[in-house]
């Protein structure tokens, strides 16, 4: 096989886009509003890939990204990305997050120090804002320090990272709505 080529496929969160290349996965984008939207998306990252019927390794990524996103078990463990253009650091911090279990999440602070560069938060934060292979690289269960799951990955779609660990069946994470922000600080109101 010679390129790079793309499938749209149905999961339990919408159509999904997953792009690969002859040295493995180049990309995974979730579900945007659309499926237009989530075809504009792919071209704009893979203008290079055709639509075509996903190779043998391919579907086996798509049926365990569609488990996963079903809430059931998958295993994208030897999923093979094309890691080509990606910094070693990201790399890495990749392989961390891969390792993360199923329904569990860590601090961004607790993936730097997984790497033996606990002053690297913000590099952290950073591989995982851009992390190019939703999913099979669980960015959503990185969370910033206090669990907060609010932002994701432009690969991300329309979903946040709090549905996709709710998904998962994670343990509540301590993610604020405006309604707990607001609570603490309204002042009470007069009863007359």
């Amino acid at each position: 096989m010679t390129g790079r080529g793309y499938s749209i496929f149905d999961t339990g969160i919408g159509r999904c886009g997953i792009a690969w290349g002859p040295s493995g996965i180049v990309g995974v984008q979730l579900a945007e509003a659309r499926e237009i939207d989530t075809r504009r998306r792919l071209f704009q990252l893979y203008p290079d890939a055709r639509e075509l019927r996903a190779p043998q390794y391919v579907e086996i990524a798509i049926e365990g990204i569609a488990a996963l996103l079903r809430g059931e078990t998958g295993d994208l463990s030897d999923v093979t990305l094309d890691m080509t253009g990606i910094s070693y650091f990201n790399q890495r911090v990749y392989a961390v997050a891969r390792a993360i279990p199923r329904g569990e999440t860590r601090t961004y602070a607790e993936v730097a120090a997984a790497l033996r560069a606990s002053g690297a938060v913000h590099s952290v934060t950073q591989a995982i804002a851009c992390n190019p292979f939703m999913i099979i690289v669980p960015c959503h269960r990185v969370l910033e320090a206090g669990h907060y799951a609010d932002k994701i990955s432009p690969h991300g779609g329309a979903i946040s990272k709090r549905r996709l660990l709710s998904i998962e069946g994670a343990s509540p994470t301590a993610s604020k709505t405006l309604f707990d922000v607001l609570l603490p600080v309204a002042p009470p109101r007069a009863h007359h």
